[in-house]
């Protein structure tokens, strides 16, 4: 879906990113059908960048009744052990360069959305549990202050993308 023009056919006017807001929009909604967390969260906005960019940046676009079509593949690109980190920035390496070379005045407002989405994933780090510590199973109690084991800080990303993923599966 490209961005469209709120002023008349002839463009010049302001755009609206309508790719991302409906990416965005696909993403809020499974996440609120999942009812894995309140959407007031740090965690829940991690959820819905990391599924709204697996959204925007897969291939085809997306309308009605093809977002059930598409769940499938949006399963496997936020699947754990796939390389989602390396296949977002390669994808939006090549639609800002796409972007660059058309040689348009003005930057697309739906790249510009889902950049400032990965960057806040990628600087924003969230405190979470630690999922590779290793310690001994005892039945003592864990320590006042650490309740659910170690915790450790991790990009936003790394907790929005299981996260996104569990929702597609609870669909």
């Amino acid at each position: 879906m490209r961005p469209e023009c709120t002023e008349g056919a002839g463009g010049g006017g302001l755009l609206v990113p309508m790719a991302w807001m409906y990416a965005e929009y696909i993403a809020d909604e499974l996440l609120r059908t999942g009812d894995l967390m309140p959407p007031t969260t740090l965690e829940y906005r991690a959820g819905r960048d990391a599924l709204a960019l697996t959204i925007f940046l897969s291939d085809s676009s997306v309308g009605g009744a093809r977002v059930v079509a598409r769940m499938e593949e949006w399963r496997s690109l936020t699947a754990y052990g796939t390389c989602w980190r390396e296949w977002v920035c390669g994808r939006l390496d090549r639609l800002e360069a796409a972007s660059f070379e058309s040689g348009r005045e003005t930057r697309d407002p739906d790249l510009e959305l889902a950049g400032a989405a990965w960057r806040w994933l990628e600087e924003t780090e969230l405190l979470a549990p630690d999922l590779d510590a290793v310690g001994p199973v005892c039945d003592d109690p864990s320590p006042a202050g650490e309740a659910e084991g170690p915790q450790v800080w991790t990009p936003a990303w790394q907790l929005g993308l299981p996260l996104g993923h569990l929702a597609i599966h609870l669909f």
